[in-house]
């Protein structure tokens, strides 16, 4: 009986959110005016005609005013210790007013509190909670007045609300969490895949190469030797297999009916990327250091693909921002580092895209053998920092 809420009974998400002006929570801040108004209602309950000697007295009644009604403010985020105050304070007070002589042997605004508080349990509480509070409140009304005994059912139902509420927010909330991990696997998916129908298109393109090359290579020979026109059609022959079994394995993965034939873009392309980023409001530069060496084509589409989500992300979360891309030419690998700025343009009311590209690029990093840090900057924006090995993405 810790008064802790259970972690399974979600917040009301992004309902809950909405009901907030600043940092006050309008649910806490209406709980505490009920509060104050079941302080009033209580303290005003008619007085005896004829008090007794021992009538309680006016600072009596606003304490017990305050002990039926202050619970109430704890409802929202201790509910079990709100119950438990509640209760004992029911009971107090109608002891004393018993005692006092007093008409009413509850206070109407109590008994409202109660009820607000037996709700909160249902919503937060447990299953075990739920059940113990309902027992609690059958058997203490009969223990302490057996004629409110049967009271005592009907006021079951704020608790058996609560719990439905209860169990109705914990369905949603864990069909979102289902929904988050089938988009993010969605994502990684289709990631693969598109890198696949990438790299099918590169590995397919030196294949034909090699295969055209290894059949043209004996008429460039006067008179060629059998074993050398019968090595260069071997190695033909085994092109042509690799090639088909290649097609037969990752072909399936094109989702179009049109075949790609456009070339697949590489660092040959930056100024475009880096002219249609400047085109949607950024500021770019564009520093290298090195010799560029030639890239394999795997590393070069992967640095293009990188970049070019690095930017629309820019353009995305910091419209207006300042880029900065350092391109560093390694002996073994090549680094690429985008570092953005805050933005100093309004972002878009509606934003497109499904917020997966960092699992793109983190792919692409990872079939290469590479590494991707990516995180937000001390004094606002954003930083991408990728490398690329060269020899891994040859083997």
């Amino acid at each position: 009986m810790t008064g802790e809420r259970s972690a399974a009974a979600p917040r009301r998400g992004r309902i809950r959110s909405r009901l907030r002006v600043g940092r006050v929570d309008i649910v806490v801040a209406l709980d505490f005016v009920i509060a104050l108004l079941f302080f009033a209602l209580d303290n005003a309950v008619p007085r005896p005609p004829h008090p007794s000697p021992g009538h309680p007295s006016d600072v009596l009644l606003i304490l017990i005013s305050f002990i039926t009604a202050a619970p109430l403010t704890l409802r929202d985020r201790r509910p079990l210790a709100a119950w438990l105050c509640s209760a004992g304070g029911v009971l107090a007070a109608r002891a004393l007013l018993l005692a006092q002589g007093l008409s009413l042997p509850y206070l109407p605004g109590a008994v409202v509190v109660y009820l607000l508080c037996l709700y909160a349990v249902g919503v937060r509480g447990g299953n075990r909670v739920t059940a113990g509070a309902a027992v609690v409140t059958v058997v203490g009304a009969a223990v302490v007045d057996s004629s409110t005994a049967a009271v005592a059912v009907p006021m079951l139902v704020p608790l058996v609300a609560g719990h439905l509420v209860r169990m109705r927010r914990t369905t949603r909330q864990v069909l979102a969490e289902q929904e988050a991990r089938h988009a993010a696997e969605t994502a990684v998916l289709e990631e693969r895949q598109r890198i696949a129908r990438e790299l099918h298109d590169v590995v397919a393109h030196h294949m034909s190469v090699i295969a055209i090359q290894a059949e043209a290579a004996p008429y460039k020979v006067t008179d060629p030797p059998p074993e050398l026109a019968e090595s260069f059609a071997d190695i033909r022959a085994s092109a042509l297999e690799g090639l088909t079994e290649l097609r037969r394995v990752l072909g399936v993965l094109r989702t179009g009916h049109t075949p790609e034939t456009a070339p697949q873009p590489g660092l040959d392309r930056l100024e475009e990327v880096v002219a249609s980023a400047r085109s949607g409001g950024l500021t770019v530069e564009v520093s290298s250091t090195g010799e560029p060496p030639p890239l394999p084509q795997g590393v070069a589409l992967s640095a293009h693909r990188i970049l070019q989500e690095a930017l629309s992300n820019a353009m995305k979360h910091a419209p207006g921002a300042s880029v900065t891309v350092d391109i560093d030419y390694r002996s073994d690998e090549l680094s690429l580092r985008v570092v953005n700025g805050p933005g100093t343009a309004p972002r878009p009311v509606a934003e497109s895209g499904g917020g997966h590209g960092l699992v793109g690029m983190r792919e692409r990093a990872s079939m290469l053998g590479g590494t991707l840090a990516v995180g937000p900057r001390p004094g606002g924006g954003f930083a991408v920092t990728a490398v690329l090995p060269y020899q891994k993405a040859i083997a």
